[in-house]
């Protein structure tokens, strides 16, 4: 039985306001991460007359805070962050969350909302591909060079993002099906809501090894160690973004959107791990 555990996690949470989900459900808890990020990059944004609001999958974390701050730098623009699971931010966006700009980790959600005519077709874009990893924290004594290493018996619990909603999470169960290990490793499972809480179970050692965001694993720097997981033992984590069609700020979130692929962007993204669009992956 595949386990889900709640664990406090330290972070500043921003609610969408229950009245925008249907049907009386109650919408889920995101991360606001202008109160995480620096001093500075909070600074900026609140003396700002625009703000933008951004979900994004978890796996952009580090990375689209240091965008965001560099986009306000330049342009004046706020930029407001919600992170969480893609699949979760969605369902936020169909049920009427006030969101500008959406980038998921994994297209098919985009396709989804433009179906339903809740994105701008013409912004739609492809911006990066994401990549997993086999992350322990840098004490662990432990060793990973494969998947097939999650079968020692001294590996009790492994974290995951859950695939039922978390793009990182699917191709988590992809791999490990790939490899022949799903049903050996199923009992050790601990299911995270998202990338970054697949990383905060194994960082604060809650779990002994975790299949983590190539980004956050970047992230998480001397702090932990990681191998990679072959790219074609999963179905390619192609991540895309797109301007939500309720925006009120539509040439602000198109901005924001470019900025994201132009060459200060990429540059960024590149540092965390991600292939970008005309470069070829990592082996």
């Amino acid at each position: 039985m595949i386990k889900l555990y709640h664990f406090i996690v330290f972070v500043s949470a921003a609610f969408f306001p229950a009245s925008c989900a249907s049907g009386g459900a109650t919408t889920a808890a995101l991360v606001d991460s202008s109160a995480a990020a620096s001093g500075q990059a909070a600074e900026v944004n609140s003396s700002v007359g625009i703000i933008l609001t951004v979900a994004a999958a978890a796996d952009l974390t580090p990375a689209f805070q240091e965008l965001g701050a560099l986009f306000t730098q330049q342009t004046g623009i706020g930029v407001t962050f919600s992170f969480g699971s893609t699949g979760q931010l969605t369902q936020q966006i169909e049920q009427g969350a006030p969101v500008d700009v959406f980038a998921a980790a994994n297209q098919s959600y985009i396709n989804e909302l433009e179906q339903a005519g809740l994105v701008i077709p013409d912004t739609i874009a492809l911006y990066a591909q994401g990549r997993l990893t086999i992350w322990t924290w840098a004490d662990s004594p432990l060793t990973f060079t494969s998947l097939d290493d999650l079968t020692q018996e001294t590996v009790k619990r492994i974290a995951i993002a859950n695939p039922e909603h978390a793009p990182y999470g699917v191709a988590a169960r992809e791999a490990l099906e790939s490899a022949g290990l799903w049903d050996i490793v199923q009992p050790k499972l601990i299911l995270a809501e998202n990338a970054a809480q697949t990383m905060q179970y194994a960082q604060t050692g809650n779990v002994d090894v975790a299949l983590a965001a190539l980004s956050l694993s970047v992230a998480a720097g001397d702090g932990g160690r990681y191998v990679l997981i072959p790219g074609e033992l999963h179905n390619p984590l192609n991540q895309a973004l797109a301007v939500v069609s309720s925006t009120k700020y539509e040439a602000e979130a198109r901005q924001f959107a470019a900025f994201v692929n132009s060459e200060a962007g990429r540059e960024i993204m590149r540092r965390y791990g991600f292939i970008l669009p005309g470069e070829e992956p990592i082996r």
